[in-house]
């Protein structure tokens, strides 16, 4: 696929490094030393772990953030070019320190702590919209994380949608557990939600998975469900479509639901029916599971089809 018709994916929101510790065996606690099998320093952030993920399978994107100006920062803004994204957008602010999560990973799962840094000052003011206008996509996640941004949320979606942009948006995890309804307003302005098990459940204040994706298959055109290992359900258009995942070795599982979503916006904007979309999105969630780090495993579009047509 030529440059000039790739889609041309627009990511604005947080940008930062991880620290990934994988193999470790047993939850840290105060005054206990925990060992862990590997370590490493890789990109970080939900935004720029999406936004790898969807470039490596050949969409044009631009990345709008900011870092701070320092070594990590350094480090943000080469990773990103080395996945050929434009980082024309990434301001670097003097004085401010790039946020850092630690990310402390087994096979199953992971627990983070995360220091904001540059990311807790990124607001709408530092954002061009007139980027809208060259691209086809936007996305946007941590929406309980980026504190200066999130008031913006709704209006950069509408924003959006005004200039022709398809939208998907994945929340995450809110840090305070206090799920406000003020994600509402973001909701009304998205055509895919992603969010895994607990995060419908804790949205839509439902019992379980079933009547939690009806719930949000009222607010948004396309809700999706990642299970992890188990694959995905989605619901679009009122019609509900379930795709089992793939079973690897996995190695760490940071950042395998940015690359779930990458995958599925790939075959979305490329007008994929929902099945085709759900077991691309899988493919590329378990594929990024192989490698430490958020990004060394993800895929190109290339490796995508050949996994898929082994499987």
């Amino acid at each position: 696929m030529s440059r000039s018709t790739a889609p041309r994916i627009l990511v604005i929101g947080e940008l930062n490094v991880d620290i990934v510790a994988t193999g470790v065996r047993q939850p840290p606690e105060t005054g206990i030393e925990v060992l862990a099998e590997d370590c490493e320093l890789t990109l970080g952030s939900a935004s720029a772990i999406f936004a790898a993920g969807i470039a490596k399978l050949g969409c044009t994107v631009t990345f709008v953030s900011q870092t701070g100006k320092d070594r990590f920062g350094d480090f943000c803004v080469a990773a990103l070019k080395d996945a050929g994204i434009s980082t024309r957008h990434v301001q670097r602010k003097a004085g401010e320190k790039t946020g850092v999560t630690i990310a402390l990973s087994n096979t199953r799962d992971r627990a983070l702590i995360t220091f904001p840094g540059a990311i807790a000052g990124f607001s709408a003011k530092d954002c061009d919209t007139s980027l809208m206008k060259r691209h086809q996509h936007l996305h946007l996640t941590s929406y309980y994380l980026q504190r200066a941004l999130k008031p913006s949320f709704p209006a950069l979606f509408s924003q959006a949608r005004a200039a022709g942009l398809t939208t998907s948006f994945d929340p995450n995890t809110d840090p305070s557990q206090k799920w406000g309804r003020s994600i509402n307003k973001v909701l009304k302005y998205t055509d895919v939600l992603f969010v895994n098990e607990r995060e419908a459940t804790a949205l839509t204040g439902c019992r379980n998975k079933r009547e939690a994706l009806k719930a949000l298959g009222q607010l948004v055109p396309c809700a999706v469900i990642k299970q992890g290992r188990r694959g995905a359900v989605a619901i679009q258009n009122g019609k509900v479509v379930t795709v089992p995942g793939f079973q690897v070795e996995a190695v760490d599982t940071t950042g395998a639901g940015d690359s779930f979503a990458a995958g599925f916006v790939s075959a979305y904007v490329r007008n994929v029916p929902l099945a085709e979309c759900l077991r691309v999105a899988n493919a590329c969630g378990a594929l990024s599971t192989l490698a430490l780090g958020g990004t060394s495993g993800q895929p190109t579009h290339e490796a995508l089809q050949k996994f898929l047509t082994a499987h």
